[in-house]
Parts: structure tokens; C-alpha cells; sequence
């Protein structure tokens, strides 16, 4: 039987709305570090937006990796664990084992129209089942750690839910 392979992505936006204290903290160091990096392609122009920078200023499209160091610290309080993704038992289970910021939006003078989004890439899983909207998955590492006596292994039932994507599928024997 073929086995499926998947590696999840989860779009976690942030913005000026975002009531969760993690999400605040990515908020107001992102908008920061924009604000500080953004003079620097900014300075003598009258472009303060994201947008306009990018396509007026060349090499612009740095911003977003100039930005991504005033997260760091955050994704590492994580623990290597998503934020927002349950289980069926309301439990925190999805690992990952990268990240990318995105800048979506933003102004240097109008805090209000900075948004980013954190994508977070999870660790190879086994896809075993789609079950209504549900995926019942478990970590590619489990079946090393297979139950011999009762021939079982760990999985989660996760609701498919909006800005989860499975972003890689690979079939194995």
C-alpha cells in the first residue's frame, strides 16, 4: 500500500486588529523593523508604502528578509509547535521545521496599514485518511515508533480549516 507524504503550510496573518498577545508583539516588531529598513530605500522619494517601494525602488524586495530577523525570537518561543492549529481535542500537536515572513502591507507613516503574514511549513507527515473535513495524519517519524504489540501508531484528527495548505505530496511503498 502506498503511503502519502505531506507537508502542511499555515498562513498565520498579522495585523493591526490581532487581538492574541503573541500576534501583537509580531505585530508591533515587524512594523518597527519595516519602519527603520524602509528609510533606506525610502530616503529621497516620496514613496512610504510597501507597494509603491517595490515597484518604484530597485532591490526593494529585500525588505521582507531585512524584516524577518525581528521575528526570530518569537517563532522560537513556539517551541517548534504552530500556533492557532488544533487537534480534534483541542490540542496544540502540529510541528514545524521552517517559517518565511511575508509583508503584505504596510507605511512607514500609517502603522494601520501594516500587515504580515508568518507561513509556517510542518515537518513530513503521513496523510492516512480524509475522513469529511477532517485529515487524520501522523508524524512521518511515528511508524519507527510503532507499537509492536498492538500494531498501532500516534495520529491526530485535524479539521481542515482556512489558511492550511498541504504544500508538498509524495507517494512511497
Amino acid at each position: 500500500m502506498q503511503k502519502r507524504v505531506i507537508i502542511l503550510c499555515y498562513r498565520k496573518i498579522i495585523h493591526i486588529r490581532s487581538i492574541k498577545q503573541w500576534d501583537k508583539l509580531v505585530f508591533e516588531s515587524t512594523y518597527l523593523e519595516f519602519k527603520m529598513q524602509a528609510q533606506n530605500f525610502s530616503q529621497g522619494t516620496a514613496y512610504t508604502s510597501y507597494a509603491e517601494l517595490l515597484r518604484n525602488v530597485p532591490n526593494a524586495q529585500r525588505l521582507t528578509g531585512m524584516v524577518t530577523p525581528s521575528v526570530t525570537g518569537y517563532i522560537q518561543q513556539l517551541g517548534g509547535i504552530m500556533p492557532d492549529i488544533l487537534n480534534n481535542v483541542g490540542r496544540r500537536f502540529l510541528t514545524f521545521s521552517r517559517f518565511q515572513l511575508e509583508i503584505i502591507n504596510s507605511d512607514i507613516d500609517d502603522k494601520d496599514k501594516h500587515q504580515v503574514a508568518v507561513n509556517f511549513y510542518s515537518e513530513p507527515l503521513f496523510w492516512h485518511d480524509t475522513i469529511d473535513n477532517y485529515l487524520l495524519i501522523s508524524a512521518q517519524q511515528a511508524e519507527n515508533q510503532l507499537n509492536v504489540e498492538n500494531n498501532c501508531i500516534s495520529t491526530n484528527l485535524m479539521q481542515l480549516q482556512p489558511y492550511i495548505n498541504i504544500t508538498s505530496l509524495q507517494y512511497h511503498n
